[in-house]
């Protein structure tokens, strides 16, 4: 068998198996990674031959596939990355300055967090005494909250109740108290934890139904969509993306990193 014949047998093969994880990553990314350059086959060769040859090499050299799968994947992680980064760029001003963001902490820290979250999300619960102690240890931080309702049609309501209790200048207390309760948080749940930080009820009730605090929910879930946050939490901490949870070492490892670059 001709070395041309075994060259095209192994590509054959690599493009079609690598053509369903390729096929994910165009749709989970931006960047697809690049098609794999098949050479034609020699005149005469027909399609049992191919599928033989190809059989026979990969029961022979199985570790090509993982090795070729493997690679596919750190392309994809790159590309993903990268496209963040590029994101990031462009929505600089969306996700970090947005007026209708609730921004806490040394408002001219030196480095930024940006939490994306959810009321109902159990991981956000697991890093939020993370997030409360590094507010207060750290004097140069500044916290940007983005509300980020995405599991369960309470979590939108519960979002709306922090939003509309920045009106009172209690964003922070809300938000502390709505993480730190359990259970389904539903509009009675919402206004009595309200009633129970001190916010006047009636006020917040009438805010929460303000169309602008809808926009910026809506802002925020477009704006996770571009980033490509498709869970809770996710963190940007400096230019850094990083989703899920995080132990509060990880976190302040990435302070320092944000600090000197």
């Amino acid at each position: 068998m001709s070395r041309f014949v075994k060259l095209s047998a192994v590509a054959l093969a690599a493009a079609v198996l690598m053509a369903p994880l390729a096929a994910s990553a165009q749709q989970s990314t931006p960047m697809a990674p690049p098609t794999a350059n098949v050479p034609p086959l020699p005149p005469g060769v027909d399609k049992a031959t191919i599928e033989q040859i190809v059989r026979e090499y990969i029961l022979a050299h199985p570790e090509v596939l993982v090795e070729a799968i493997t690679e596919l994947r750190r392309r994809q992680e790159q590309a993903t990355a990268e496209q963040a980064q590029k994101n990031i760029a462009e929505k600089r001003e969306e996700i970090f300055n947005d007026p209708a963001t609730p921004v806490v902490g040394n408002v001219k820290g030196d480095v930024t967090i940006v939490e994306f979250f959810d009321y109902h999300c159990g991981y956000c619960k697991q890093v939020q005494p993370s997030m409360e102690s590094l507010l207060k240890e750290d004097g140069k931080l500044r916290f940007v909250y983005k509300e980020l309702p995405i599991l369960a049609p309470e979590s939108r309501i519960a979002a709306a109740g922090a939003l509309a209790a920045q009106r009172q200048g209690k964003y922070l207390a809300m938000h502390n108290a709505l993480m730190n309760a359990r259970g389904k948080l539903d509009k009675a749940r919402v206004l009595q934890i309200g009633k129970e930080v001190g916010l006047d009820v009636a006020k917040l009730e009438k805010d929460m139904a303000l169309p602008e605090i809808g926009a910026a929910i809506d802002r925020n879930l477009k704006l996770a969509g571009e980033l490509g946050i498709n869970g809770t939490p996710s963190f940007l901490i400096g230019d850094e993306l990083v989703p899920g949870a995080i132990d509060k070492e990880d976190i302040k490892k990435l302070i320092e990193k944000a600090r000197k670059s």
